[in-house]
């Protein structure tokens, strides 16, 4: 008698986040935690999905009749979210915004919702927005909107973590524009698992998107991210949203970044700049001045660049201290730059320059908060090194741009002609770069075209381009100096000046 093939089988699946497994293991596959794998039973094999009947409504149409006003986007009022998004926010478009525990997202999307619910429609109404939070109570959000200033009428309110709830308020208020903070924080019942699963952040993410879709609603999802900086959750979220951008930051510094990882609708080389205050997130529409100091005379150890965050110019300052080492291994220690560029620029130097840095420690960082990965900057940091360790200021009217090769050479950096444009807009007259024969210089400006860094320092460290040294005591006498020492104490009894 032949035996039937049965129809069913013996599955695995784990307590945590509810990843099935035809065997038992030890350590779960997906979330990697050990012993959480039990058995589920006999549960019977997935049978093929049989046509639907499909009705007039749904049939497939030409494209050249189908209506694209739908598809028109609008802007939400903050200038650089906008600027990352392409031209604002789609309807039905879904946007992951993540970043790290306290960076601002949860501030950053209040703010947007608040904008946005100031803009009108076609019809001339204003936009209704939903905010559902399950991470804060409804009067503690309301708190924060009073501080950044977001309290408006049509800006509906609510604390909801369940998932059938959520999908009702947005089915009975039908917002033009939506917020869910944060996805991780949404539960369903019909799910196995706790909340920020891999089966609960996929089936709340994908029940979000159809009804958003459904009802063109423009949604941010605000998601968390791992310790290793990866956005949490499955990576099938990320494919089943339109948008994916990260905001990051220095949580010591008040700059911000949103950056797109993923766009359907637009480009993912725009960065936006916004400036974390107690009374919100601002956009900085022109951000190059925050990462220039300014000083009355040239300091040495500093050079300026520009960088290039995807089509967008921002003037730097790289700052290098170059100190004796205390012995052993010299130290090497860089902020907002890339280690192994900084030792390779070192190395360069060593070799082509002729300098012994085997006995000397170096210290290179950026200014206001910024990261430069891109090696343009080389020619950048090996001036600032330079001038740090011969204590010779460099001219602040000059920008440096150009990487540099292993054998001495300035290679061309991509976009140099935005480069110089951003840097001649902002004052600065004189430029050394590398050769390049397609290259437009801006009108005014004195541009510096050579291909070897030995004869890039010998322009720089020139005589004629030097800045007058720092005269003692600021340009003034000695008796003048003494004299506002003793008019600055004067307030602190019992200290005399030292008139030595």
């Amino acid at each position: 008698m032949a035996k039937t093939k049965s129809n069913t089988k013996l599955a695995y699946k784990c307590s945590e986040c509810g990843w099935m497994t035809a065997k038992w293991t030890g350590r779960c596959g997906e979330c990697q935690a050990w012993g959480t794998i039990e058995e589920a039973g006999i549960s019977p094999t997935t049978a093929r999905t049989a046509p639907a009947t499909v009705t007039v409504d749904q049939l497939a149409q030409p494209i050249t009749e189908i209506d694209a006003t739908h598809a028109e986007s609008f802007p939400t009022g903050v200038s650089e979210f906008d600027r990352v998004l392409g031209s604002g926010l789609v309807p039905g478009a879904v946007i992951l915004l993540a970043g790290e525990p306290g960076i601002g997202k949860s501030t950053m999307a209040l703010d947007i919702a608040g904008q946005v619910a100031t803009t009108r429609r076609d019809d001339q109404r204003l936009r209704k927005t939903l905010y559902l939070t399950g991470e804060e109570s409804a009067a503690q959000v309301r708190l924060r909107a009073e501080r950044i200033g977001a309290m408006r009428e049509n800006l509906l309110l609510s604390a909801e973590t369940d998932l059938s709830q959520v999908l009702g308020q947005i089915e009975h208020i039908k917002p033009d524009f939506l917020v869910v903070d944060s996805v991780q924080t949404i539960q369903s019942a019909s799910i196995d698992g706790t909340p920020g699963g891999r089966m609960q952040i996929q089936e709340v993410t994908a029940s979000i998107i159809r009804l958003a879709k459904r009802h063109n609603i423009a949604t941010i999802l605000v998601g968390h991210v791992t310790k290793e900086g990866s956005i949490a959750g499955p990576r099938t979220m990320e494919h089943l949203v339109d948008v994916v951008c990260q905001f990051h930051g220095d949580r010591h510094s008040q700059l911000r970044f949103i950056r797109s990882a993923k766009n359907r609708y637009g480009s993912t080389d725009e960065v936006g700049c916004f400036s974390m205050k107690d009374s919100g997130i601002g956009s900085i529409d022109d951000p190059s001045g925050l990462f220039i100091n300014t000083f009355a005379t040239p300091a040495s150890g500093t050079a300026i660049t520009v960088a290039l965050d995807g089509h967008r110019p921002l003037m730097t300052e790289i700052q290098a201290l170059v100190s004796q080492g205390t012995g052993g291994s010299p130290r090497r220690v860089v902020t907002g730059l890339v280690q192994s560029r900084l030792n390779t620029v070192i190395a360069i130097l060593s070799r082509h320059l002729h300098n012994d840095f085997t006995n000397q420690d170096i210290y290179a960082s950026t200014v206001g908060g910024i990261s430069v990965y891109e090696p343009a900057a080389d020619l950048a940091v090996a001036a600032a090194i330079m001038s740090s360790r011969n204590e010779l200021p460099l001219p602040r009217s000059t920008v440096l741009i150009g990487e540099l090769s292993l054998a001495g050479e300035l290679r061309p950096a991509a976009g140099m002609e935005r480069r110089l444009k951003e840097a001649h807009r902002l004052g600065f007259a004189k430029a050394i770069v590398p050769e390049d024969d397609d290259m437009t210089v801006p009108k005014g400006m004195q541009v510096l075209q050579t291909s070897s860094l030995t004869e890039a320092m010998t322009s720089l460290f020139s005589p004629a381009n030097r800045p007058p040294p720092r005269q003692p005591h600021g340009g003034r006498t000695v008796e003048e100096a003494r004299q506002e020492l003793r008019d600055s104490l004067r307030y602190f009894p019992g200290m005399e000046p030292d008139d030595k």
